[in-house]
C-alpha cells in the first residue's frame, strides 16, 4: 500500500491502469476506505481508457487519524445540528477536500474527472466548486447539498448509524452489527448475498477499523453545513447518481442537488438504496462512461432500472 504526504497529513492511496491515461479520482464515504469501491467498478473504468486513483479519506483507512481531536458525543451533534447550533470540530468537508486536491498535486497529476460517493460526493463537490481548474468532470453519487429542510434518513437507518456495538464486543458481533447497518441501508431491490456482505466487512476490519474517525466525519459533515450557494458556480460537466429507495440520503437530496448544479444529468435508479450492489456496476459504468467521454446532454432526467 502506497502513501504521500498531502495537505500535511499520510494519505493511502492506490493507482489502477496506465499513468499516461486521463485520471479518475474516487472519493469514498463516511467511514469507508478505498477498498469499499467494488473491483468491477475500478476495472471498468480502466477500460474505459482511464487511470483510477482511490484513496483513504483522513481518520480512515490507512491514512492519518486525527486522534488529537477525541471522540464527539454523536447524541449530542445530532441535537445541536437539528436546532441549528454550530458544532466544534477539527476539520470541515473544505479540508477533506483539500485532502483529495493536495493527492493529486503530490501525484503530479494537474486535472482529474473526479467521481464521490455519499460524503465523497459532498467532498467532490467542494473539489468542482473550488478548483474548477483541476476537476473535469464530476460525479455525485447518492450524496446532498445539505440544504436544510431535505428529508433526512429513515428512522430505522439513523438508528442503525448512530448505534454503536456493545463495548467489548467479539470480532463475529462486530462483524453482526456491521452487517445489520449494510442490509438496513442498502438496496431493496439488489440484495448483497451475505458470502459477498461478510467478505467485505472482514477485509474492512483486517485493514483497518477507526470507529472514532467515523464520529469525526459525522460531526465534519453536519459543521460543513448547507452547499446551496456553493453548487451553482459548478462549471464542469456534472452526473448526479441516486437510488430511488435511498433509505440514508433519500432521493429528494440528489434531485436537489442536481437542480443546483447548472446543466447536471439526474439519474435516479429504482429498487437502488444507499450502496454499489454487483446487479448495477455495469449500468453504473454505462452512464460513467458516457459522461467522462463527453457524450452526455445537459438535462435532467429519471428512468427505471
Amino acid at each position: 500500500m502506497a502513501t504521500i504526504m498531502a495537505n500535511g497529513l499520510n494519505i493511502a492511496y492506490e493507482s489502477h491502469g496506465n499513468p499516461d491515461d486521463p485520471c479518475v479520482l474516487l472519493v469514498m464515504g463516511l467511514g469507508m476506505q478505498l477498498i469499499a469501491w467494488p473491483a468491477d467498478f475500478v476495472e471498468g473504468i480502466v477500460e474505459q481508457g482511464f487511470r483510477v486513483v482511490r484513496f483513504d479519506n483522513r481518520d480512515s483507512g490507512l491514512s492519518s487519524k486525527m486522534a488529537q481531536a477525541g471522540k464527539p458525543y454523536l447524541p449530542l451533534a445530532y441535537v445541536k445540528n437539528l436546532l441549528g447550533w454550530p458544532l466544534k470540530t477539527s476539520y470541515t468537508l473544505n479540508d477533506m477536500a483539500d485532502d483529495a486536491l493536495g493527492l493529486l498535486a503530490a501525484l503530479r497529476i494537474a486535472q482529474a474527472h473526479v467521481i464521490g460517493v455519499s460524503m465523497g460526493g459532498m467532498i467532490a463537490q467542494v473539489m468542482a466548486a473550488r478548483a474548477p481548474q483541476q476537476v473535469l468532470s464530476l460525479t455525485s453519487i447518492m450524496s446532498s447539498s445539505g440544504r436544510r429542510g431535505l428529508p433526512g434518513p429513515t428512522r430505522a437507518a439513523r438508528n442503525a448509524l448512530l448505534q454503536r456495538p456493545k463495548r467489548n464486543a467479539s470480532r463475529a458481533e462486530l462483524m453482526a452489527h456491521m452487517a445489520a447497518t449494510v442490509r438496513v441501508i442498502g438496496s431493496p431491490a439488489y440484495p448483497v448475498s451475505e458470502r459477498l456482505l461478510y467478505q467485505r466487512i472482514e477485509a474492512a476490519l483486517e485493514r483497518g477499523s477507526c470507529p472514532e474517525g467515523v464520529a469525526r466525519q459525522m460531526v465534519a459533515i453536519a459543521a460543513s453545513g448547507e452547499r446551496t450557494a456553493l453548487l451553482p458556480s459548478i462549471s464542469c460537466p456534472a452526473l448526479v447518481i441516486h437510488g430511488a429507495a435511498d433509505p440514508l440520503i433519500p432521493v429528494a437530496c440528489g434531485i436537489d442537488t442536481a437542480a443546483l448544479i447548472p446543466g447536471a444529468t439526474l439519474e435516479v435508479i429504482e429498487g437502488m438504496g444507499h450502496d454499489m450492489p454487483p446487479q448495477l456496476i455495469e449500468r453504473l459504468l454505462a452512464l460513467i462512461d458516457v459522461h467522462l467521454q463527453g457524450k452526455m446532454a445537459p438535462q435532467m432526467r429519471s428512468q427505471p432500472a
